[in-house]
């Protein structure tokens, strides 16, 4: 069971999939191994050649690139809760045909300003189809994996639409809409999402209320719910036995088994029957079955069972963080609650699995890049039986009993009121510290951390046990490269139609702009603040935001929350929120950290903002970088009357790569070798424009594109090469 789902699992690290002919030669060479003596590495090997079968049917479902970026009459049904936010409304599309050629199976869709939109609906739809992408940052969100797991073949934007036909057996979007009507002490929309799995009710507060506290699995129906609610019917029926309630003619193990199952299948299905509740299902009824039959097995046995069948139903699944969390947190409580010589008292196995689970995950969610919640252990100790004992039994309740208004609104009311008491706590201790985000390092240091985390988990006595804390802080103290002093490390992050770079020397960081804001996407906080934490950043000693426009400063007032920032500098200061305080550009200024020069430029006849930007020159050494903002090709003609018209060798493209900008005599008096470019894929604007493009092939510069190669890093005053995150390879990537 180990071998076939370490090879199941093996997908989630391929740089490429094998070709047709090399998967054949692999599946015969593992059903020829699996006669012979070594059918353990057979496994492994019919493992990954069933995953990587179901790696390219993934794949081969997504958006041919000859329909990528146009605008087509599309027709198909609604499927899922489709999620309301404000004005736009966002949802998937299954069985979506159109003249013009075959989509994917699933498409998501966004649609701004448009009608409401129900599941089970059907449309015929005015979309603009892209294929699946994501931006590619150090320690990011990685979108295009997220969505090849999901199975959704491409994205778009609606622009027009017509409903063909009403929905039909579209009976949880109908249960929501009755749900959200109801008033429960101004918590309807938490009680959707503990009931329904509707999240989309939920505020970017509500989100960071529940990463602060490390209680996003409450609220968001994953394994624990599904367990939680099987456990409450079992310990019920158990209960009733004990004490002679239950009938004798009914044998009480198969009768709590058998309930326990049904009752999580049908809350299951209340929720979707999404992949991570599919799993909890699958897991759960082989746990029952255990209990029932086979616990001589061991326990073990049964958890590698349902890993082995969540991943052969669906191998994709391990490119969720998701299905790593919960299958680890699970096997942290099987190592230490397992096989022990005395069992623990009621008040250590209440307060201990928390503590537990919080340190056995710490390594996972550090190399998952995830913020990790130094709060989590004692929010969940309330928060846990809270939720599984009070909360989820009356809103379960109250839903079921919806059709006797009076009984199931109150119910639901009462729900309401005591989630509302248990948000209040969680407010309190989201106050007292914030979501701790270690610093990536190298890969030896993440290894010992893990090795300490296991021996602390052995059973007290252990004698190499006390060696664990020392190995754990080392995620605390752990040694980091220092950057030479005289060189600057720079960074350009993929934040889309915006720009962001990070500029470290060896005791000073500086941020370039802050990204865009886009309605509710704020890139600031999404990109530029998990990335200035996973390099270790405490605070900035500057943040110069080039000029007012949305797409370069939108995301300056996330970052101002998340650190504290010593100065910050505007080329367009009456255009930036007041409460950034922000100083104005001077031409002239300069400093000096660590051997490395900065200086300050802007135009003095600017008009617009574009003009205005700030444009900042960077010497390490004898190697030049040039950031320009959106300057145009006036302002760059100004530029060259000044002092940092001198030979740079990075440049960043002047926005965007407009064709109002990178002028030929601007770029032939700066004389650059290296172009960044920082824009969205397949923006509105056209950006890099062919003409500029050109001009930097007649030129022979290298091109270093945010949308084709994501983050872009290298190191100025080192004459060195730059490094992009498409340097790591992986099968889902173009």
């Amino acid at each position: 069971m180990f071998a076939l789902a370490s090879g199941l699992i093996a997908l989630r690290f391929l740089p490429a999939l094998p070709s047709a002919g090399w998967l054949l030669l692999m599946l015969l060479a593992g059903l020829l191994l699996l006669v012979s003596r070594a059918w353990q590495v057979g496994l492994f090997v019919l493992g990954l050649s069933w995953a990587c079968v179901q790696g390219q049917r993934a794949l081969d479902d997504r958006l041919a690139d000859s329909l990528d970026g146009r605008t087509l009459w599309i027709e198909g049904r609604v499927v899922g809760l489709p999620q309301h936010t404000g004005a736009s409304v966002r949802f998937e599309l299954q069985g979506a045909m159109s003249r013009h050629g075959t989509l994917p199976t699933t498409i998501r869709l966004s649609w701004y300003g448009g009608p409401p939109v129900n599941s089970g609906e059907r449309w015929r739809l005015a979309v603009k189809l892209k294929k699946p992408r994501g931006l590619i940052n150090p320690q990011g969100f990685d979108y295009q994996a997220w969505l090849l797991a999901q199975r959704i073949g491409a994205t778009g934007v609606v622009k027009d639409g017509r409903l063909l036909m009403a929905a039909s057996h579209a009976w949880r979007d109908g249960l929501r809409q009755r749900l959200l009507q109801i008033d429960a002490n101004g918590r309807t929309p938490w009680l959707a999402a503990l009931v329904m799995g509707d999240s989309s009710g939920l505020s970017r507060d509500d989100w960071a209320l529940l990463q602060a506290t490390g209680t996003v699995h409450l609220l968001v129906i994953s394994g624990q719910h599904i367990g939680l609610f099987a456990g409450l019917i079992y310990g019920l029926i158990a209960l009733m036995a004990r004490y002679g309630v239950w009938p004798r003619v009914l044998p009480w193990l198969p009768w709590a088994c058998g309930l326990a199952f049904a009752g999580a299948t049908g809350y299951g299905a209340l929720a979707g029957f999404e992949v991570p509740v599919q799993r909890a299902c699958v897991m759960l009824g082989l746990v029952l079955i255990w209990r029932l039959r086979f616990r001589h097995l061991g326990v073990w046995l049964t958890f590698l069972l349902a890993l082995n069948a969540v991943l052969l139903v669906e191998p994709l699944a391990s490119l969720r963080p998701g299905l790593w969390l919960s299958f680890a947190a699970v096997a942290v409580l099987i190592f230490t609650f397992s096989a022990r010589l005395g069992a623990w008292s009621w008040r250590a196995a209440w307060l201990r699995p928390q503590g537990l689970i919080a340190l056995g995950l710490f390594p996972l969610l550090w190399i998952l890049g995830l913020p990790i919640s130094l709060t989590g252990p004692l929010a969940n100790l309330m928060a846990v039986p809270w939720i599984s004992l009070v909360v989820l039994p009356t809103a379960l309740l109250g839903t079921l009993l919806l059709p006797v208004p009076a009984l199931g609104e109150n119910l639901l009311w009462l729900s309401g009121g005591l989630l509302d008491v248990l948000i209040q706590g969680l407010h309190l201790l989201g106050g007292v510290f914030n979501p701790w985000s270690p610093a990536v390092a190298p890969i030896y240091i993440w290894l010992l951390t893990a090795l300490g985390v296991l021996l602390l988990l052995l059973p007290a006595g252990v004698a190499l046990r006390p060696l664990g804390w020392p190995l754990v802080l080392l995620a605390v103290f752990a040694p980091r490269e220092q950057i030479p002093h005289g060189q600057v490390e720079v960074l350009q992050l993929d934040v889309g139609q915006g720009l962001a770079l990070v500029l470290r020397t060896r005791n000073h960081t500086l941020l370039y702009d802050a990204g865009p804001k886009v309605r509710n996407f704020d890139q600031g906080e999404r990109v530029v603040v998990p990335a200035l934490r996973s390099l270790g950043v405490g605070a900035l000693d500057v943040m110069l935001l080039s000029h007012a426009d949305a797409d370069h400063a939108g995301g300056a007032l996330a970052v101002q929350r998340a650190f504290s920032v010593g100065r910050v500098l505007g080329g367009d200061v009456p255009g930036l929120p007041e409460q950034l305080q922000a100083q104005p550009c001077v031409s002239g200024e300069g400093w000096e950290w660590d051997g490395v020069k900065f200086s300050l430029w802007q135009w003095a006849d600017a008009t617009d903002s574009n003009q205005k930007s700030c444009v900042l020159q960077v010497l390490a050494g004898t190697e030049r970088l040039l950031l320009t903002g959106d300057i145009d090709a006036r302002a760059e003609h100004a530029l060259l009357k000044s002092s940092l018209a001198v030979p740079t060798r990075w440049l960043q493209s002047p926005h965007h790569g407009s064709k109002t900008s990178s002028s030929m005599a601007f770029l032939k008096a700066l004389a650059p070798q290296a172009v960044l470019i920082s824009r969205g894929h397949a923006n509105n604007f056209g950006h890099p424009h062919p003409h500029v493009m050109a001009r930097y092939q007649a030129l022979g510069l290298q091109v270093w594109d945010s949308a084709e190669q994501g983050a872009v890093w290298f190191r100025l005053g080192a004459n060195g090469k730059a490094e992009s995150m498409r340097d790591q390879r992986r099968f889902w990537r173009d």
